[in-house]
């Protein structure tokens, strides 16, 4: 445990801990991670023991070496961070709060009060009268894995199969689909960042652009005060994600991710504070930065694995053709699909930004070759 600067514990040593390393070491705050393998993205650059995150011994063993413990994703136990926090250990965020990330239908319940699709727990078909609907599993599902949209009973019947309980909501025909990064820290300090619309191709982010271009600013004070009022309402403490709906001026909540996310990887260069040095603030009670853009418009892509397993060469092309791009490689195995990094740029032409990213993704995966 440190005496002055604090040491932080990160349950995850994949790239959302990789990217947390350099804000970091900027704040003079250590970073230990508990990683699965040596190999993995952020254990490659930092500090960190290997383990298995759904052991609580070993876990109380890390915690005894840090400050506060946060995590990078949401497969610890719930058991399993309710007794580090017995043991005394500073766990942020909560087991109360970080529940609602990891149990979709004890999110839902926690937000009846919020706008979203109407929603039931089922594990029986016939309990479903309409179609189509949307079924979700209750925990472990991310980009757009454990999601499936449902047009029958029967095809209801045949998921039930391999998953005996799901949660079914109404399908909300959306216009388009935004994201709302906030941070919220001890003592109540929050702050948002401005709404970012997030581009899906088959349930994975392709792409993000800040702020929403379609949005208008009632929408997006609207949009930043509900992710504020959720923030409150499920005790944050770090950062969040709330990815919302749009139909019309209506907004649905749709999920909350209880750590750093996707949807705000522009803030690294397009925000005078990033998500990840946020999160490192929140957590610590330290005063929170300012979420201001530094340029009219940030876009984000992912470079999603493909025929290329070369990620260093494309940079000759890209960098001379593009040189304002910047570059996050996650150094993940090259797979098909799998997101091994991504590229942000800002500016004040949306257009232009928005087609040097979609180059940038398409060289990089393989897909074209000029």
């Amino acid at each position: 445990m440190s005496k002055g600067f604090p040491t932080v514990g990160i349950i995850g040593a994949g790239q959302l801990a990789r990217m947390s390393v350099a804000p970091a070491a900027a704040l003079g705050i250590n970073l230990i991670l508990f990683a699965e393998s040596p190999q993995d993205s952020a254990a490659q650059i930092c500090q960190h023991v290997v383990g298995d995150y759904k052991n609580l011994n070993q876990l109380k063993s890390f915690a005894e070496k840090c400050d506060v413990l946060t995590f990078e994703h949401e497969l610890v136990p719930l058991s399993v961070i309710k007794g580090l926090e017995a043991a005394g250990v500073c766990v942020y965020p909560t087991s109360t709060s970080f529940e609602f990330s990891q149990d979709k239908a004890a999110m839902r319940k926690r937000l009846t009060s919020f706008p979203g699709p109407k929603s039931e727990v089922i594990s029986d078909a016939s309990a479903v009268s309409e179609f189509p609907v949307v079924a979700k599993k209750i925990s472990g599902g991310y980009d757009g894995r454990g999601v499936w949209k449902i047009k029958s009973e029967d095809e209801l019947v045949e998921v039930l199969k391999s998953n005996p309980t799901l949660l079914v909501e109404e399908l909300i025909n959306f216009d388009y689909e935004v994201a709302v990064m906030v941070a919220r820290s001890p003592h109540g300090q929050a702050t948002s960042w401005a709404p970012t619309q997030t581009i899906q191709e088959e349930g994975i982010c392709t792409s993000t652009i800040t702020p929403a271009p379609i949005f208008g600013d009632e929408l997006s004070e609207r949009a930043q005060a509900l992710a504020l009022e959720i923030a409150q309402e499920v005790g944050l403490i770090g950062v969040m994600a709330v990815e919302m709906f749009v139909k019309g001026d209506e907004l649905y909540v749709n999920e909350l991710a209880m750590r750093a996310h996707n949807s705000g990887h522009w803030t690294i260069e397009g925000s005078k504070t990033s998500q990840f040095e946020q999160h490192l603030r929140a957590i610590l009670d330290l005063p929170l930065g300012d979420t201001s853009l530094v340029a009219s418009h940030a876009v984000m892509g992912n470079i999603l694995g493909g025929e290329k397993t070369d990620m260093y060469r494309p940079y000759l092309h890209l960098m001379a053709r593009n040189p304002e791009l910047k570059f996050h490689q996650y150094m993940k195995e090259v797979r098909p699909g799998r997101k091994i990094g991504h590229v942000n740029i800002i500016g004040e032409n949306l257009l232009e930004l928005t087609q040097i990213v979609q180059h940038a993704r398409d060289y990089m995966s393989g897909e074209i070759d000029e």
